[in-house]
């Protein structure tokens, strides 16, 4: 018996990654799994390589290799169409829909006066526009369904504590508090919860991102403010963010909401 038996699972940014760590867990504790990744560039500005076509694939095998059922496809959260198209068809498939871990989104470099507007316009539009259109296509599925559920949103520390270089990032990672506390108390009376995570670092492409590296060679004082109290280890696990999506996800949660749970080392507090 797993913990997450007959349920089903939607994954944002799903390829590769936490996004891909999440549907496997998932799928290992017995639930059935709805992906999506945009698999491509998205973003000049970007200095780390997209997913791809076959990294999706990649994360359907390692799904069934755990026995899970999955529905992967390639879409992008910031066309709302696509996204519910995708929801629509996993729902149908497997009936109801339980979990949601908006996860998809990019994280790129720059002082704030020398950002060019569609750097700004295009993370914005990715990490906080196609998470609210992710959440306003699953919430119907979910409310239909009448089973509750849960929905975890991917923000970050700087979603918690403004980062230097990142002022698109952290306004998006900040209007995802905003946008997960509203969404918290318009669905409570459906037993819907709705909660952010706020990683530090993570071993992903985008964690070990050499933008960053850049960034901080050009301005080292900036380093104070990534300062953690927990420095073992300088990033984190993917299995380290998946086991607090996993204990959201899950039944033990089940009095949290509208809540931002800080997977960040300390940072915020430094």
């Amino acid at each position: 018996m797993g913990q997450l038996d007959g349920k089903v699972a939607f994954v944002t940014g799903a390829a590769r990654g936490q996004g891909r760590n999440h549907a496997i867990r998932f799928a290992r504790e017995g639930a059935s799994i709805i992906a999506l990744d945009v698999c491509g560039p998205v973003s000049d500005y970007n200095t780390y390589d997209s997913a791809t076509p076959a990294d999706l694939d990649e994360t359907v095998r390692l799904v069934e290799t755990e026995g899970g059922k999955i529905i992967a496809r390639q879409a992008d959260v910031r066309d709302g169409a696509q996204v519910k198209a995708v929801v629509d068809e996993g729902v149908a498939q497997f009936g109801r829909l339980d979990i949601v871990v908006a996860n998809a989104g990019i994280c790129n470099w720059n002082r704030f006066w020398e950002m060019p507007d569609e750097q700004w316009e295009t993370l914005i539009d990715v990490n906080l526009t196609g998470t609210w259109k992710t959440l306003k296509a699953v919430t119907p599925a979910m409310i239909d369904a009448g089973n509750g559920g849960s929905i975890i949103v991917v923000s970050s520390v700087a979603g918690i504590k403004a980062l230097p270089g990142q002022a698109n990032y952290a306004a998006s990672k900040f209007g995802l508090v905003g946008l997960t506390q509203v969404a918290a108390k318009e669905l409570g009376e459906y037993k819907i919860r709705v909660n952010s995570i706020h990683p530090y670092g993570v071993k992903t492409p985008m964690g070990t991102d050499p933008g960053s590296l850049k960034m901080l060679e050009k301005h080292p004082h900036y380093m104070a403010s990534l300062a953690t109290i927990l420095t073992e280890k300088p990033l984190a696990e993917t299995d380290d963010i998946t086991e607090a999506v996993m204990w959201l996800a899950g039944d033990g949660s089940r009095t949290v909401t509208g809540s931002q749970v800080a997977l960040d080392m300390g940072n915020t507090k430094v």
